[in-house]
């Protein structure tokens, strides 16, 4: 078996990311908790939009987590990077995984299932889902977002 990498944390005004996530539940849940201090500490967000953007994203990293390395002979990573871009007021997040998002046979067989993308998609201005045989790529954007008035 191979061991995770460790992960990496970085975030300041215009970065924030998490390289080397564990895929499971725990991490996603740590991570989406670190992403909405991001949010919080630098953004002027409304409680509702800040709720579509933590839930977004924790959606990529739950549906990476959970299907990315079904069948899969070792533990995976999953990575976060979300970027903004104070010319154009705009925040854009990839979640990626590099593995094959395979639903496994319980989450097939459940009717409650599949809701994770078209979830990604409403809550987010933008969508789009690239998978290949080497990983997934999720990529989220948000307008019209500005930043948190400096301290006087």
């Amino acid at each position: 078996m191979i061991d995770p990498m460790p992960t990496t944390d970085v975030a300041d005004a215009e970065r924030f990311e998490r390289i080397g996530i564990a895929a499971d539940a725990h991490s996603a849940a740590q991570t989406r908790h670190a992403f909405a201090g991001w949010l919080r500490q630098f953004f002027n967000l409304d409680a509702a939009r800040l709720s579509d953007l933590v839930l977004a994203i924790y959606e990529a990293l739950a549906n990476s987590a959970e299907f990315a390395y079904v069948g899969a002979d070792h533990a995976g990573t999953m990575d976060v990077l979300a970027r903004y871009d104070p010319t154009r007021f705009k925040i854009t997040v990839t979640v990626s995984d590099r593995g094959r998002w395979r639903m496994s046979e319980p989450a097939a067989r459940t009717l409650s299932r599949g809701r994770g993308i078209p979830l990604i998609r409403a809550l987010s201005d933008h969508a789009s889902i690239d998978s290949t045989d080497h990983g997934t790529d999720v990529r989220m954007e948000w307008t019209n977002v500005g930043p948190r008035a400096a301290a006087s």
